[in-house]
């Protein structure tokens, strides 16, 4: 429960009786490599916070995997249109790490919010960075090279070739496994 407090601490500092409430209901779990956390199909019903570990979100196009993006320790996993929307998910969350998360469900989010409006401020200033983040991809992926987007990569997630098999980091990058190898040979 401790890394999850300091990570919002950091936005907003936490009342006692917020850090009571969150302790009453966040759940954590040790989860081994290539667990599902969704499925195509499933409502996302819980939000995670990654204490260890390393997420892949990606959907199947045409029978192929597509990567859409990497979260690793630190960061606030979830499927977007699925949880908020509490809709069927069209994506995969799958741990390529084993991990430990901390997780909340859509209905304990919902009333911590309604509980503790000071709370609200912490939600609206994560779903704004994630927002960022997802804009960033998704320009990324329009305008710019895949020589750019492969060093961009590199510059945000530096150990990413260490703990990601080299077929899911082409696929995010929108390029075939042989581009990329060329461009890894290129800089190496």
């Amino acid at each position: 429960m401790a890394p999850i407090l300091a990570f919002i601490d950091a936005i907003q500092p936490v009342s006692p009786a917020l850090a009571q409430a969150l302790a009453a209901v966040v759940r954590r779990e040790i989860l081994p490599a290539r667990h599902l956390l969704l499925r195509p199909g499933e409502v996302a019903r819980r939000v995670y916070f990654l204490e260890t570990g390393l997420v892949r979100g990606y959907t199947l196009l045409h029978g192929r995997e597509v990567s859409s993006w990497f979260m690793q320790a630190g960061d606030f996993v979830i499927s977007i249109l699925s949880f908020f929307a509490q809709q069927p998910s069209a994506e995969y969350l799958e741990l390529l790490e084993p991990a430990v998360v901390h997780s909340v469900s859509y209905n304990e989010l919902q009333q911590l919010y309604h509980d503790f409006p000071e709370f609200n401020y912490v939600g609206r200033r994560l779903i704004e960075k994630y927002y960022v983040l997802s804009e960033q991809r998704a320009q990324n992926l329009r305008s710019r090279t895949a020589a750019e987007r492969y060093e961009l990569l590199l510059h945000d997630f530096p150990t990413v070739f260490q703990r990601v098999a080299l077929q899911h980091i082409a696929s995010h990058l929108g390029m075939a496994s042989e581009t990329l190898s060329r461009l890894r040979n290129k800089t190496t």
